[in-house]
């Protein structure tokens, strides 16, 4: 993803923080938000068949080479600060793609900044407390930044985060090893996330987001159960739902040309 002059970092202010951000291309804008721990260079699978559009990602506060806030912050104060990048970059209003613990985000922020947010992506997320919790073991594995910081230990542990194609096949994760290992967030930034999202429900508000939004899921995610997508496509007025057939947690990276059609034909649609 474009980053400054001559492939250096760029970097924005927002909420008091420095956060690096990534954009690219042109036409109607698409926000993109990461899920925990993971910085914008692993959208990479995904913005290679991204079509024409503008694309921007960002580092999340205590990840990548964003600076980490001095207090943990709740997920209405995140969404807040993504309203502030916006206003950085001078976009009014943008489509958005929250992935895992970024859909939770991506929720808050179209039931915050509603005039922000055109059109609502949500893949591999779940609404919170309320929802269907992970697999006990991928649970232990998320509640850990480990899988970022040794080559050995995201072998271990991704499969049974993941699951889907990832699990299946060991060439695939040797595949996203070198980018997801080459930026780790900070320790404490990853428990800072891990706070923001505990607790946090949107299912007593989600039947009033009237965003066109699209949920995709995997029916083979032990971090997100395809019960959550189910959950959220019921509870938001105006969503469908597209399902994954042997999709895991990482559609996107590990299979991202089965999913990237059907999320621009929505995202495209008049």
């Amino acid at each position: 993803m474009g980053s400054g002059v001559d492939g250096n970092p760029a970097f924005v202010s927002a909420g008091g923080l420095r956060l690096r951000i990534g954009r690219q291309g042109a036409g109607r804008p698409l926000l993109l938000i990461t899920g925990i721990g993971a910085h914008l260079d692993m959208w990479t699978p995904f913005l290679r068949l991204a079509g024409d559009r503008e694309l921007i990602a960002f580092d999340a506060p205590g990840t990548g080479l964003s600076q980490r806030p001095r207090r943990p912050l709740r997920m209405h104060d995140l969404a807040r600060i993504v309203g502030e990048l916006l206003d950085a970059l001078r976009l009014e209003c943008v489509d958005v793609l929250g992935y895992s613990w970024g859909g939770a985000l991506a929720q808050e922020l179209a039931r915050r900044a509603p005039d922000r947010v055109r059109r609502l992506v949500l893949c591999a997320t779940s609404p919170g407390l309320g929802g269907s919790p992970p697999r006990p073991l991928a649970a232990l594995m998320l509640a850990t930044p480990a899988r970022y910081y040794h080559p050995r230990l995201l072998a271990l542990t991704v499969p049974h985060i993941a699951g889907g194609r990832t699990a299946r096949e060991p060439s695939v994760l040797a595949e996203q090893a070198a980018t997801r290992l080459h930026r780790p967030p900070d320790a404490l930034g990853y428990v800072y996330q891990l706070y923001a999202v505990a607790g946090w429900s949107s299912l007593p508000w989600l039947h009033k987001v009237r965003h066109s939004a699209l949920i995709v899921a995997g029916d083979k995610d032990p971090s997100v159960p395809l019960r959550n997508a189910r959950m959220l496509a019921t509870r938001l007025p105006t969503a469908q739902l597209h399902i994954v057939k042997g999709g895991g947690h990482l559609f996107l990276i590990d299979e991202p040309e089965n999913v990237v059609g059907p999320i621009l034909t929505f995202l495209d649609r008049n």
